[in-house]
């Protein structure tokens, strides 16, 4: 796999809570030099993102209910609406993950149709956090984000101490897909192996922190 072709399918994430609007300009920089898919960012650091790549070839993300998916379904779709009015092509929100083990899939699935109404046309990316499901939970969810025709399904904010994508997560996921919603792999990937197995996996969409190991 070409450099240039790994970095269009990978969402750069500068979501640690003390990044700075210096972390994000650089981040920015290095995604218009490198022609990077996505820059994936704090909500409210849309509207700065989206400044610094204008007229570059890299979208801007923002992740909603970030990074428990504690908040009421309403807020996440407002959050969601006033990303993309400040400039954000694609939106990550944390699913309620209580919800989800609760048995609640209908909430869980009202709660990201909200979301995918919010943002319309932009796609959504559905963030499961999969350490912390069972395989029937991840499957749960994964069938709740295509009913709500959600864009995507993620394994993890890359926030949860469990950890982040691990093969046998991404292989339930694009099982439960069955090529109806796309699967993201992300957190833990650290080194260009993992990425390009995650994507020869069938994955469309990788999510980093750190983009040198893949140039």
């Amino acid at each position: 796999m070409t450099t240039k072709a790994l970095l269009k399918a990978v969402d750069y994430a500068i979501l640690k809570p003390e990044a700075s609007m210096h972390d994000v300009l650089h981040a920015a920089d290095l995604c218009r030099e490198h022609h990077v898919g996505c820059l994936c960012v704090k909500s409210c650091d849309v509207r700065f993102a989206a400044e610094c790549l204008q007229d570059s070839d890299t979208l801007v993300a923002a992740v909603i209910g970030f990074p428990h998916g504690n908040t009421l379904g309403s807020l996440k779709a407002l959050e969601a609406q006033l990303a993309v009015a400040q400039g954000a092509s694609e939106i990550d929100m944390v699913i309620n993950i209580s919800a989800l083990k609760d048995g609640d899939t209908e909430g869980v699935e009202d709660e990201i149709r909200a979301v995918v109404t919010a943002a319309w046309p932009h796609p959504v990316k559905v963030i499961l956090e999969t350490a912390l499901l069972t395989p029937a939970e991840i499957r749960k969810g994964v069938t709740c984000a295509i009913r709500a025709k959600a864009a995507f399904v993620k394994t993890s904010t890359g926030f949860a101490p469990q950890g982040g994508a691990t093969p046998e997560a991404v292989k339930l996921m694009l099982s439960a897909a069955k090529g109806k919603i796309k699967v993201k792999a992300s957190g833990g990937i650290r080194t260009r192996a993992d990425a390009e197995a995650y994507l020869e996996m069938g994955c469309k969409r990788l999510g980093v922190g750190n983009l040198s190991p893949l140039l």
